[in-house]
This record gives structure tokens, sequence and C-alpha cells, in this order.
């Protein structure tokens, strides 16, 4: 069986505390009521292992607080007065053991959940690793609290400045300026407030964006309830399918970029 510590440690310390009171007290000196210190013990006791310690603690004090008045006198005599304050004594004991009890119980259950919900993360974040579509989770300021392995591949983007929540707009820029967008450069800055203000309202509809590698992302945006937003990039450069209709071929290459272009006019030669 293993031995707990920490069960025991409560009220082992309250009985160590009223054998060294009643001992001091009847062999060396007179010493003052330890009431608050039994107190202070009953509180370490409950906070440190729960009620059922806190309890057994409460019970030990207040056994010692009634021989610690017994050895003040040389008889078994207790007045009015000694009667109501172990009764006062009692009553705070079992309350603060019962209060703080309850405290460390709910303390434990918040850590245990967190710990679950730290766990489920993980696992999200690690599954949504493995994906070829971007992902980005903004806050309700727009800085981006996860942002998936498919997103920083696709814009060249370093792990410090993923890992550094940078808000939606860093992103954009820094996009433009490693040059990941297949577009004039003049059209850039109204492309970026074009995105900026969809994201900032919400705006489901898709986007296209053509990336200068040839890849066409399809790029939408999810509002999520607590005021963030879910950015998703979907690859749909191998869109064309061998029903296409090869006279669409402007359609397609509008869709797909540069990287649909060889695969269209090869279809079409057949």
């Amino acid at each position: 069986m293993q031995f707990d510590w920490r069960a025991i440690s409560g009220p082992a310390l309250a009985a160590a505390t009223a054998l060294i009171a009643v001992l001091l007290n009847h062999h060396v000196l007179a010493i003052p009521d330890p009431a608050p210190l039994f107190v202070c013990i009953v509180a370490f006791a409950g906070s440190l292992s729960g009620l059922a310690s806190g309890l057994a603690s409460a019970c030990i004090a207040v056994i010692g607080a009634a021989l610690f008045f017994f050895s003040q006198r040389a008889a078994l005599d207790y007045d009015t007065g000694d009667l109501v304050q172990l009764a006062l004594l009692a009553l705070t004991v079992n309350g603060t053991a019962v209060i703080t009890g309850l405290l460390r119980e709910r303390l434990m259950n918040t850590l245990a959940w967190e710990r679950e919900t730290h766990a489920t993360a993980g696992r999200l974040a690690a599954a949504f690793d493995q994906v070829d579509i971007g992902i980005v989770l903004l806050d309700a300021d727009t800085r981006a609290e996860f942002i998936n392995r498919a997103f920083r591949n696709y814009f060249a983007l370093p792990d410090d400045k993923a890992d550094s929540k940078p808000p939606f707009i860093a992103l954009m820029y820094h996009g433009r300026d490693v040059g990941s967008y297949e577009m004039p450069e003049e059209e850039l800055s109204n492309f970026i407030a074009t995105r900026t203000r969809m994201m900032r309202a919400g705006d489901q509809t898709p986007i296209n964006i053509k990336l200068r590698d040839g890849q066409v992302l399809r790029f939408s945006c999810t509002a999520l309830p607590d005021g963030g937003r879910m950015l998703s990039y979907t690859p749909v450069t191998d869109l064309v399918r061998d029903t296409d209709d090869p006279a669409k071929l402007e359609y397609y290459q509008s869709l797909r970029g540069r990287g649909g272009r060889n695969i269209i006019s090869q279809r079409a030669a057949e």
C-alpha cells in the first residue's frame, strides 16, 4: 500500500501541536491558548489533502484543546467559558476544514479539466499539421493563435514568426514581402485591403489565391462564436478533371493559375 504523507500530515501536525502545548503548559511554563494555531493547521490539512484530512485534523484539534484546558486545572472541571470556547473552536475548525476541502476539490477538478483541454488542443494541433489545407485561427483581435504547417509552407512563414502570434495583416504583408502572390505589385495593396475587410466582416465568400509557384489556394473565412476567425487555404490546383472542356481554357486557368496551363494544353492536344 502506497504511503500518503499528504493525508496524514495534517492530523499528525495537529496531534503533535496539542501534545507539545499540553506538556509545555503542564511542566514548563504557561502558554497562550493554541486555538488559532489549530485553525491554521486544519486549513493547511484541508488545502493539502482534502476534506477527510481536514476533518480528522479538526477532531484532533478539539480534543487537543480540551486536554489543554484540563492541563491548566488540577481536576477535570470545565466552567461555562471553557465549554463555549471549545464549542466555538469546534465550529471554526470544522468550518475551515469543509471550506478548504471543497475549495481544494474544485481547484483539482479545474486543473484536471485544463490538462484534458490542453491535451485535446495538442492532439488537434498535431492533426491539423498533417493536412494539406492551410489553417489559421485568429482571436477576437485578429491575432493568429494557431498556424498549421501547411500554411507556413505555402507562404514561407518561419516558425519563430508564426509562433509569435502575428496579426492577420502582418501575415498578408509577409506573403507580399516574400513574393508569394502571383499578381502585379500595384494590385497587392488593394488585394490585402480587400482580404482584411472581408475577414473582419466574417465574409464567407471563397476567394482563389494564385501563388507564384503555380499553386492555387481557395481562401475561406469562418466567424467563430468568440469573435475570432478560422481561415482555411484549400489547394485547388488539381480542379481540372478528365471531363473538363478544353474550350474553357481561360476559365480553368483563372482558377488554377500557371500550374494548370500545361495540363489543359496537353489534354486539348489529345
